[in-house]
């Protein structure tokens, strides 16, 4: 984790109390389910998004890492607003698939296709990831009772200025279901239904928000930035 601590202004102490500032913070997104989670993460900051005002925001996220889009779109929107802005970016990635979809978990359109190279409902995109995935399995000879492990990671950035910014990057670890007649949960967004959690007996989105919150890739990782935000007084 990258820290510019010492660039993160500091508020007087009074009585021995620390009072937080509180801030304006854009999210370097459009999704209104990701401004919903982080308005809870980082409450009582007051979470926008650029639709809020009327931008129109959609970079070209053309990194090779989690982190490094991150970046790239914390960058472009700070830009514009002149505002502090956290972006994250996210993806599953299927460790029988070698990682994949990882970056391109949004753009994921099925095996042998190029991300993003025909749009996918988020319902086709789970369908096709368990296909790829199960089909891989029997490739290799595993039966159907074979645990496809699989991870969540978030890769997230405050940014305060040019080369001002803190960042976390964390993960949730999880199994794939059987198929897609498995995905439960109404909760949460993108591919929760598909990811089964056995120490909770659970799919990502059949967790509460409270729960999801706590152990999340995207919680973890805003956890870790808040607590610097709150050692700085902010």
């Amino acid at each position: 984790m990258r820290v510019a601590a010492d660039s993160i202004p500091r508020v007087a102490k009074k009585d021995e109390k620390r009072y937080h500032r509180i801030m304006k913070i854009f999210v370097a997104t459009g999704n209104k389910h990701k401004k919903k989670e982080l308005s809870e993460l980082f409450s009582p900051h007051e979470i926008c998004i650029p639709s809020d005002i009327g931008i129109s925001f959609d970079p070209d996220e053309n990194g090779n890492s989690f982190i490094a889009n991150s970046l790239i779109k914390a960058e472009a929107l700070w830009r514009i607003t002149k505002t502090p802005v956290i972006a994250d970016d996210s993806g599953i990635c299927v460790d029988i698939l070698n990682g994949r979809p990882g970056i391109f978990s949004a753009r994921y359109s099925g095996k042998n296709t190029e991300p993003g190279s025909k749009e996918c409902t988020q319902q086709e995109k789970n369908t096709l990831l368990l296909e790829e995935a199960w089909e891989e399995a029997r490739r290799q000879g595993l039966g159907d009772d074979a645990v496809l492990t699989c991870r969540f990671v978030c890769a997230m950035v405050l940014y305060l200025g040019k080369d001002r910014f803190v960042s976390a990057q964390e993960t949730i670890e999880g199994q794939l279901v059987k198929g897609i007649e498995y995905a439960t949960g109404k909760g949460g967004f993108g591919y929760d239904p598909i990811v089964f959690l056995p120490e909770y007996n659970k799919t990502i989105a059949e967790l509460t928000e409270e729960e999801k919150n706590a152990i999340s890739h995207r919680g973890k990782a805003a956890a870790k930035i808040r607590a610097l935000l709150e050692k700085q007084g902010l």
